[in-house]
């Protein structure tokens, strides 16, 4: 059995069905970690989500940035980006099926020295700290009044953590860690508008994975979400966005000895927005 972790795939079904046959994946024995942004931005989200639905167990995806907004577009919440490109998933037939499945995934997974998680962790938290922060946010995303919590969630603020949080900012920030962190000052206060490589870092903020005190740095984390950043292979990061959806390509690595395999970006961009 070995365990693969997935960048982002992002709509990009075509590179991703190469990605699976390059491992040589075999859903009876293997298991796909998802970094999560399954789709956006790219051709095929429908396609994307079916196909992951389909794996069952085989399967873990973490929900990112964009797996959220087309949540929040769904309910009609939020701003829709000009390069959208989910339309597919909303006109489906199967639509309420496929939202619903995506709605109850995880948003952290922690499995013996690995963590699952889209973007990053805050330096407060371990990762068993954020497994049950995580918790939160799944508990309300399945509760009844779900639609509540996803019409609060847009925003930025508050921008740091804090454990007197409670309520909706309290998820906010969770949301907006896990899902969207590039950079934040050295207590972890996040900066959400440069998104450029580690050397764009604003004035008195650092890579979120280079905070001194990181709490988390004894376990793996195993990202996605910074394109910029590239793939990036440290002894506690496995950051695996390689921009696929811009055209570079799509990165697994297999978690048991840190094989690296990648394929050629396969997938016709969008003219969507």
């Amino acid at each position: 059995m070995a365990t693969y972790a997935i960048g982002d795939i992002q709509g990009c079904f075509a590179s991703f069905m190469r990605l699976l046959e390059r491992c040589r994946f075999d859903p009876a024995v293997d298991r796909l970690w998802l970094v999560g942004d399954l789709v956006n931005r790219g051709p095929r989200s429908l396609e994307t989500l079916r196909f992951v639905k389909e794996l069952g167990d085989s399967a873990i995806a973490v929900l990112g940035n964009h797996d959220l907004s087309l949540l929040l577009a769904a309910e009609g919440f939020g701003r829709r980006g000009k390069g959208d490109t989910f339309d597919d998933v909303l006109q489906t037939p199967d639509r309420d099926e496929l939202l619903s499945w995506l709605r109850h995934r995880r948003l952290c997974h922690v499995e013996n020295a690995h963590c699952l998680v889209h973007a990053g962790l805050l330096p407060q938290w371990t990762a068993t700290d954020a497994q049950a922060l995580a918790g939160e946010v799944e508990s309300a995303l399945a509760a009844p009044d779900w639609r509540e919590f996803m019409a609060r969630l847009w925003g930025s603020e508050p921008a740091g953590w804090s454990d007197g949080l409670s309520g909706w900012p309290r998820l906010r920030v969770i949301v907006n860690a896990m899902t969207r962190l590039r950079f934040c000052t050295p207590d972890g206060v996040m900066e959400f508008h440069a998104k450029g490589g580690v050397d764009s870092a604003p004035p008195g903020c650092v890579p979120w994975f280079e905070t001194p005190a990181r709490r988390s740095a004894g376990t793996t984390l195993v990202t996605g979400h910074w394109s910029a950043l590239g793939l990036k292979i440290l002894p506690n990061l496995l950051a695996l966005d390689s921009g696929c959806v811009w055209g570079g390509p799509l990165t697994a690595v297999r978690l048991e000895d840190r094989a690296i395999f990648q394929v050629a970006c396969a997938d016709k961009p969008s003219r969507a927005g």
